[in-house]
């Protein structure tokens, strides 16, 4: 079937349409050869298009979808101490697909995997700015003290990091429910970041990341994502 190689080259998962049009007017888009130009069309089934010399197969579709990471599990495909994984989840999401960023074996919430690398690693660089929240349920003698402590910090064990947003959802005793906003994901950081200001963490679940969120999503079932979010990813 014929269609705009913009088109073509996104349902690729190798741009966007706004860039796959940046591509194509960079000359580095070609038909049968021949380097294409703005606006033209091809059929992938019988056309050769090519993207800085590699083929683009009218097979070729990326895959994504969002997990709800129950406790327990731990990112990643393989586990040599026999843990479960995420993998076990979404073995029948069809493929081989990789988590876009961690959350330790404790905490639960959204997870991204994708067969996408380029849009995964742009949804993990700290660069982009993409906001992570959590909803983090803590536990201290002095959470007005913790709290603003939390929110002015700007350091953690030596190393600088951006501030944190948070929000005091509720107060129970000397518990609370917290909203935490990050972008950075740096190893267990909002766990560490709580311990620094006198916080012990007894749940975290990560709830968003930039407009993906994780609704009403049963812990460990896991959705395709919408054609929106794919677009915001694959813009990144």
């Amino acid at each position: 079937m014929t269609q705009r190689l913009q088109k073509l080259i996104s349902a690729a998962g190798l741009a966007s349409r706004r860039g796959a049009e940046a591509l194509i007017a960079a000359g580095r888009v070609t038909v049968n050869g021949r380097t294409a130009s703005l606006g033209e069309s091809a059929d992938p089934d019988t056309d050769e298009v090519r993207l800085d010399g590699q083929l683009i197969r009218a097979d070729a579709r990326r895959r994504y979808i969002v997990l709800h990471k129950p406790r327990g599990y731990v990112t990643t495909l393989r586990d040599d101490r026999g843990r479960p994984t995420v993998a076990d989840l979404v073995a029948d999401a069809g493929g081989r697909l990789y988590p876009a960023g961690r959350l330790d074996m404790d905490s639960e919430g959204l997870l991204i995997l994708t067969d996408d690398g380029a849009a995964a690693n742009a949804l993990m660089h700290p660069s982009r700015q993409v906001d992570k929240v959590y909803t983090a349920f803590v536990q201290g003698h002095d959470i007005p003290g913790s709290l603003e402590k939390l929110r002015s910090m700007d350091t953690l064990e030596g190393e600088p990091i951006a501030r944190a947003k948070v929000t005091l959802i509720e107060r129970r005793g000397d518990g609370a429910e917290l909203q935490m906003v990050i972008h950075e994901g740096k190893n267990r950081q909002i766990r560490r970041m709580c311990a620094a200001c006198g916080l012990a963490v007894r749940r975290l679940i990560r709830v968003a990341e930039g407009p993906v969120t994780l609704g009403s999503l049963p812990a460990g079932k896991w959705r395709a994502m919408t054609a929106d979010e794919i677009s915001y990813l694959r813009n990144l």
